[in-house]
């Protein structure tokens, strides 16, 4: 039996890894879709967006029946209610990435960013990438220098989406009501994308260390 257990916890791991890869893959795509108005990307990191809520289930389906079948304590326990919570912040990040796309695709051919903020939306974007790229290396590696770079890229997001607003309030700001919208919702989306990446982390770190305050640190 707990030769089954260890080959259960390991495609846990391994389901969660495939899960932040595939949000890593989601968030490049759509912020490129952005970028460069291209509608079929957008259409496919929309579609593609299924998937990922089919692997969140997975998750939980096994976390469900480990928890029910094996009855764990201690770190495996641990290990299994984290996933669970990890799994849940991805999918989030999964949703916010299709947003991105989802507002690539309402305007195209036009894009939905003003030219007074393709900028700061463009340094957002790239901001957000890192923060998936880090959160995949760190549910793979569990290296907690890691979990710290997503916490300092998630202050780069936050100083962005201030500038982002500010420029909205800014004298001789010319776009229109559709756009300042668009505009005000890719940069709420993109900060919420480092939020959670930052809750992801906190999470494995409590996975890591068993700090429990860290883990009640939640954004």
């Amino acid at each position: 039996m707990r030769t089954i257990f260890t080959a259960e916890m390991s495609q846990l791991a391994e389901d969660l890894v495939d899960m932040a890869e595939h949000v890593k893959s989601a968030i490049h795509r759509a912020t490129e879709a952005l970028a460069k108005k291209d509608l079929d990307l957008a259409q496919k990191v929309i579609a593609d967006d299924v998937k990922l809520d089919n692997m969140e289930n997975r998750v939980d389906e096994r976390c469900v029946l480990l928890i029910a079948q094996q009855q764990p304590v201690g770190l495996d326990l641990r290990t299994i209610v984290t996933s669970l919570r990890i799994s849940a912040g991805l999918e989030r990040m999964g949703d916010l990435a299709q947003h991105v796309a989802e507002a690539a695709r309402r305007t195209y051919p036009d894009s939905p960013v003003p030219a007074s903020h393709k900028d700061v939306i463009a340094k957002m974007g790239s901001a957000a990438n890192h923060a998936a790229d880090l959160v995949a290396d760190l549910i793979r590696t569990r290296d907690l220098n890691v979990a710290a770079q997503i916490v300092d890229e998630d202050d780069t997001l936050d100083e962005l989406h201030e500038k982002a607003y500010k420029l909205l309030l800014a004298k001789g700001y010319k776009g229109g009501t559709q756009q300042t919208l668009d505009v005000a919702l890719l940069a709420r989306f993109l900060e919420r994308f480092g939020d959670h990446s930052v809750n992801v982390a906190r999470r494995v770190i409590y996975l890591v260390t068993g700090d429990i305050d860290n883990e009640r640190s939640t954004i």
